[in-house]
């Protein structure tokens, strides 16, 4: 990753103690880049940041209408949810609905991230499952996918039809053939692009509105799911759920693994793309919380942009002691 600049800075007292250096890009509908950051052209991963690129064969192909798929199923294949009742409950009753199980998928078993849900696990000797897994809501709707196409149980594979579907769309988006791929934390390919790539598939979701093919129609069911539904995107306490809820329905966004963060801003017909080449996820919540700003999206004083933004550093005491703040030069 070539010439990487700051995007997030930690200050104790009056000194630069940490940066979060990345790369950013700020695309039109058209996928020209309106403003960038460091290096359009850095390789990454997005992590999932992508999945609502991956959900696309899933409309696409008919599959989410021939079993009456409703935006809240929209919105879970989209999430990297914390593992609430909310959202397991969803999850399972959808995988119910299509005639599978838990036992189905291939996402793993994960810990669930939300602490309520870890204590009444642990006070009742439960074990986690693969319901818990934050792309679980993914994986039902590669399941969903599959069994309407008639697949193979392995639908991780990257020879796959699902995934074969789900690599034509990411091309497709991103505008340039993908490099190569890495198997995801849930055992899915993830493929490489570019982050004006990523950033030119975002500001091609922000403009589907403004047309009318089949693909259009996808990406804007599926942008419209994920604003109708922030609190299933994540969950409590989350920042893709807090900031769309402070943002009233104008934006999708969308978080990924090793600090990758997109946005969708449908009324500007923009995209955003960004990474934070340490993996930090403060920085990258920073960033994208600074941009939205930026962009009249978000008010600097929300609480939901406070608690990532101009975050004030506090000690066991309580005792401020610093700031954690945007670069100069994203603002």
């Amino acid at each position: 990753m070539n010439n990487p600049v700051p995007l997030a800075e930690l200050w104790r007292g009056d000194i630069l103690e940490s940066t979060h250096f990345g790369h950013a890009v700020i695309c039109d509908g058209a996928g020209q880049i309106v403003q960038a950051w460091g290096d359009p052209d850095a390789i990454i991963y997005p992590r999932s940041s992508a999945k609502m690129i991956q959900a696309l064969p899933l409309i696409e192909s008919g599959a989410a209408d021939a079993v009456g798929l409703g935006t809240e199923q929209l919105a879970l294949a989209c999430a990297s949810h914390q593992g609430e009742h909310q959202h397991t409950d969803r999850v399972a009753a959808w995988l119910d609905a299509i005639g599978m199980g838990e036992s189905d998928l291939r996402c793993g078993v994960q810990v669930p991230n939300d602490p309520i849900v870890r204590r009444e696990l642990r006070e009742t000797g439960t074990c986690a499952c693969q319901l818990h897994n934050n792309c679980s809501g993914k994986h039902t709707g590669f399941l969903t996918l599959n069994r309407h196409l008639g697949g193979h149980n392995e639908y991780v594979e990257a020879d796959h039809p699902v995934q074969l579907a789900c690599r034509d769309a990411f091309e497709g988006v991103t505008g340039m053939e993908s490099p190569g791929y890495g198997i995801d934390g849930c055992s899915a390919p993830n493929f490489a692009t570019s982050v004006h790539g990523l950033a030119r598939a975002m500001g091609n979701f922000a403009s589907a509105h403004t047309r009318s093919d089949t693909r259009s129609r996808a990406q804007a069911r599926l942008t419209d799911a994920m604003i109708a539904h922030p609190n299933l995107i994540a969950g409590t306490g989350r920042a893709c759920t807090e900031l769309m809820g402070a943002m009233k329905g104008r934006a999708a966004i969308k978080t990924g693994a090793e600090a990758v963060f997109v946005a969708i801003l449908p009324e500007q017909q923009l995209g955003i793309a960004l990474k934070v080449i340490d993996g930090g996820t403060r920085g990258s919540e920073c960033a994208i919380t600074a941009l939205l700003v930026k962009l009249g999206l978000l008010e600097a004083d929300h609480p939901a942009v406070l608690n990532r933004m101009n975050k004030v550093q506090k000690n066991w005491r309580v005792l401020e002691t610093g700031i954690l703040r945007p670069a100069a030069d994203l603002l």
